[in-house]
């Protein structure tokens, strides 16, 4: 296409199906109407704007507050909690119509804080891009905003620039470009303006192009504009976000779930008790109150309040254990993690190349210490050396010190030092481990000053440096020959092990002395360079030479012939060291954990199996290989891959979906921006807080502060405490409300047979309505939450997480309910009956709700653990529990013992006897719930 050509020539939008990568730089310009020498014309620039639109990312639909509110208000239990208060507000019992509006109103505020913050995901994307781009107008170089971009525009990138959108390489100087955020790759990928004929390539493999929101780092280029907006790499994750629905986490649809079955149970059994009782000549104003008061003293009501709080108390717990949770519902949902997908680069890694290898004349030297801290040792076969013991080590070092143009600069902020890289991090990594050997590049490049280079080009695959050797004295070691000539100069070469091998004729020794280097000795170095390379070691060899002549008259020729062979440095971006025994502790507790990463399956598998993370007989997969596998067979073939590599956002999204698929519950943790589609799209998102990008943190529902696997292991460990909590709670109140049910069920249709002294006084119901709501208030309030105070079992990791579609109710726990409502019921009847054999019915009634009220309130100290004896984890040992007890307790006693509130409570004050006849009534269905505790305990041991 003609430069000349319009924007109304070009297609409505961005043509995202052209193999720009594959084409030509000139073949690119004919397509996009646009000329290397020009760019486009001012005019032809703003009716391409008003085509595609402005280069920045559009915001999906976002909640509104009233939806927020709607949303937190759809819940089943909180729709009948609101028909309760209605009808306790009709009935007169406005007390109770308060606690319970009072629950829902903060429920709700507390839902719509937490959902209001889960909206700026876009907004964080739309960050990334550059405020001002570099362009070429009508010939013109100037600088425009660089949301005015638009496809053809020819824009030019220096060292620390934003890629301002997707851009075909014209022009590439030893350009290096940060596609960490987008691909994964832990070092900078070097750029060229060369076609890519794999018209398949995956990103990081796209040499020619210059993605949207990455960062140069070095060197500088210039490029066309292929892509802006929502068109861009960068778009199209956006537009994957916005596809992306919200699901339910696995407890809210088990808690909708069971709500529902409590509150249709509760309704049919009111339902029952109102018309048994019309059967039985009731009056229908009484029947009707008991009929309505028993369902709201069954409705758990106290369920969204427990859940929220429970749920804040672990976020609090989550904080300290350097986890922030933006979503109270995500602590419960990595509790139930199955699979932990996870980014290598800054998650299981570093994210700091680091040298952990040094080669010199058939030596080989490991180094210590990670990150870009200058500490660390050097050691042989597993033994600390003395490094002045091997200068030739040194030499090899300070060559790439020299050679360098990267800085460590160290920061000091509350009295404690860190570090970090200015420049190429590969490069900063020699520094630092130049460091550790105690020579600092500022006193070597004082030492040595450079008086001249030769930049590093992708062709020749080396840099090199010119240096005077101007005070060597002032080091404690000085390798280089000549130190004492003034007319000395060092070049030292770094680069390809191979290129810089075949500029050498001779080899560094030991004792620092050179040697001849004959075809022994290059076959040494392959074979070392080889085994550094297996085990995914990026090496560089490092090579000089000492001349006596003055700069200007050394030429590029001269400098790189007859070069000392100095050694090899191997460095990778290794594995934090505290992942190793966090993937034995998620392992031990059934939680598998997958690799998912844009960089090379050979680096990949290398950190894989130094941290036990690749099982044996599992596979690697590329994303290559990912391409040539349908839904379904991936699926089928997913749960045997631990690791993935060279993977794009979309093959992301592919893996997570293929797991769930599996009925697999899904923690997929990340930093970069490529990371964002399958955050969202997981059971939980968790993003690095230090590393990750705005955008990784905005989409995830939990940030480390300290971007520390450990952490996620822990987290996994509280949200199964705070599920465990959950249960404890459910337990409780079923135990208890189904008691209550049939307390009032059993007599109301039975009572003329049962208890006919009863029947004949017109006493239908053991207790009254208001007496059921007080049961309401001192057993499902204080206690209950109390409950989600408990620290949890010991060996609470030690189990496989729970089945996705396990109920909260089950098994084990029904047993319970039924053991413990048929314990409460018998003895609060038995009660009952003892009481009705007196002449005032009020004495009945007395004995029976104090025996259930107490029934309820020990029984709140035997579920504090679903398995262990109230005797093992100690009774008195959470104290909230103690003060709910000794708070309802009190109120209670207030009721029975204070004449006004007997009156309204309808009890008589209970002596001696009374209370002789209710303790050992009250103290079984406690006593019945540690026999069940220890029947199981006693199954599982034999098990």
């Amino acid at each position: 296409m003609p430069a000349n050509n319009t924007a109304e020539e070009l297609p409505a939008s961005p043509d995202m199906k052209v193999t720009w990568h594959a084409l030509s730089g000139k073949e690119v310009l004919e397509k996009l109407g646009s000329a290397v020498d020009k760019g486009l014309s001012k005019d032809e620039a703003a009716k391409r704007l008003e085509k595609f639109g402005l280069n920045q990312l559009k915001e999906g639909k976002k909640t509104t507050f009233l939806q927020m509110v709607i949303e937190q208000l759809s819940s089943f239990v909180v729709i009948m909690l609101i028909v309760a208060a209605i009808i306790s507000i009709f009935l007169g019992e406005t007390v109770d119509a308060i606690a319970i509006i009072t629950i829902v109103v903060l429920n709700t505020v507390m839902g719509v804080v937490q959902d209001s913050r889960a909206q700026k995901e876009l907004e964080a994307l739309k960050k990334m891009a550059a405020p001002e781009a570099m362009v070429l107008r009508g010939a013109h170089r100037v600088s425009v905003p660089a949301r005015e971009l638009v496809p053809g525009d020819i824009v030019f990138l220096e060292t620390g620039n934003f890629v301002p959108a997707d851009m075909r390489l014209l022009e590439a100087v030893n350009l290096r470009i940060d596609e960490a955020a987008l691909t994964g790759e832990s070092v900078p990928v070097e750029k060229n303006e060369g076609s890519v004929f794999d018209v398949d390539a995956s990103l990081g493999d796209r040499k020619n192009t210059a993605f949207s929101g990455t960062v140069v780092t070095y060197g500088r280029g210039k490029g066309v504009v292929i892509s802006t907006g929502m068109y861009t790499q960068l778009g199209l994750i956006a537009t994957m976000l916005q596809s992306v629905e919200e699901e339910e986490t696995p407890l809210q649809r088990r808690l909708d779930q069971l709500g529902k079955t409590l509150g249709y149970a509760c309704l049919v059994i009111s339902a029952l008790v109102f018309v048994a009782g019309i059967i039985e000549k009731g009056d229908p104003l009484d029947m009707f109150m008991i009929a309505v008061s028993l369902a709201i003293a069954a409705v758990p009501e106290g369920l969204p309040a427990v859940v929220t709080i429970s749920l804040a108390l672990g976020m609090q717990e989550m904080i300290k254990r350097h986890a922030l949770i933006r979503k109270l519902s995500s602590v419960e949902t990595l509790g139930s993690a199955t699979v932990i997908c996870s980014d290598k680069t800054g998650t299981l890694t570093q994210n700091a190349m680091t040298v952990t290898r040094v080669w010199v004349d058939n030596e080989t030297l490991e180094i210590t210490g990670g990150g870009y801290s200058p500490e660390g040792e050097f050691r042989k076969d597993g033994k600390t050396i003395n490094i002045h013991d091997f200068p030739a080590i040194s030499t090899a070092l300070w060559v790439g010190t020299l050679n360098n143009d990267s800085q460590l600069e160290e920061t000091v902020e509350d009295g404690k030092s860190s570090y970090r890289i200015i420049g190429d991090p590969t490069e900063g990594s020699i520094l630092v481990a130049a460091a550790k050997a105690g020579a600092r590049a500022p006193e070597l490049n004082k030492a040595y000053p450079r008086s001249g280079e030769i930049p590093f080009d992708s062709d020749r695959k080396r840099m090199v440096t010119l240096h005077e050797i101007k005070d060597p004295q002032s080091q404690d070691i000085s390798p280089f020959e000549g130190k004492n000539d003034k007319e000395a100069y060092v070049i030292a070469v770094k680069g390809a092990p191979d290129v810089v091998l075949g500029l050498c004729n001779r080899i560094q020794k030991q004792d620092n002395t050179c040697a001849p280097l004959d075809e022994k000795g290059k076959q040494a170095i392959l074979a070392a360079n080889d085994n550094m390379t297996k085990d995914a070691l990026r090496v560089l060899g490092m090579a000089y030479r000492v001349v006596s002549v003055r700069p200007d008259q050394v030429d590029s020729d001269h400098m790189e012939q007859d070069l000392v062979f100095a050694g090899l440095v191997g460095m990778i971006d290794p594995a934090r060291e505290e992942v190793k025994p966090a993937l034995l502790r998620a392992l031990g507790a059934g939680i598998r954990t997958v690799m998912i990463t844009g960089d090379y399956p050979n680096t990949a598998k290398a950190i894989a199996e130094s941290i036990g993370l690749l099982r044996p007989g599992h596979k690697v997969c590329t994303g290559a290989e990912l391409d040539k596998m349908d839904d379904a067979t991936l699926s089928s073939e997913v749960e045997e891959i631990d690791v993935f590599a060279r993977v794009s956002p979309e093959h992301k999204m592919r893996i997570v979906s293929a797991l769930k698929a599996n009925d697999e519950v899904v923690a997929m943790t990340g930093d970069g921006v490529n990371d964002a589609p399958a955050i969202k799209a997981a059971d939980i998102g968790v993003a690095m807080g230090i590393t990750g990008t705005d955008v990784a943190k905005e989409t995830a529902d939990m940030v480390l502060t300290d971007d520390n696997y450990a952490s996620i292991v822990s987290a996994v460990e509280q949200g199964r405490v705070i599920y465990a909590n959950i249960r404890k709670f459910v337990y409780y109140l079923i135990s208890c409300n189904m008691a209550e049910i049939m307390i009032i069920f059993i007599p109301t249709m039975f009572g003329r047979f049962l208890f006919p002294k009863a029947a004949d006084m017109g006493m239908l119901s053991p207790l009254i309505p208001i007496q059921l709501l007080w049961l309401n208030l001192v057993t499902d309030g204080a206690p209950a939450l109390a409950l989600g105070t408990e620290k949890g079992d010991p060996d609470i990791m030690s189990h496989k997480p729970r089945p996705p579609k396990e109920p909260i109710i089950n098994r084990f726990m029904l047993t319970g309910v039924i053991v413990q409502t048929i314990a409460i019921t018998t003895t609060t009847l038995i009660a009952y009956a003892i009481g009705s054999n007196h002449a005032d019915p009020r004495y009945a009634e007395t004995l029976a709700f104090v025996t259930l009220v107490f029934s309820e309130l020990l029984r709140a100290y035997t579920a504090r653990s679903e398995r262990y004896p109230l005797a093992k984890i100690g009774v008195f040992t959470n104290k909230w529990m103690n003060w709910a007890v000794l708070a309802s307790c009190a109120l209670t006693l207030i009721v029975i013992y204070v004449p006004f509130m007997a009156d309204i409570f309808n009890v008589l004050p209970m002596g001696w006897e009374e209370w002789r006849l209710v303790i050992p009534l009250f103290l079984v269905p406690s006593i019945a719930a540690e026999v069940v505790k220890y029947i199981v305990s006693g199954k599982k041991k034999t098990a």
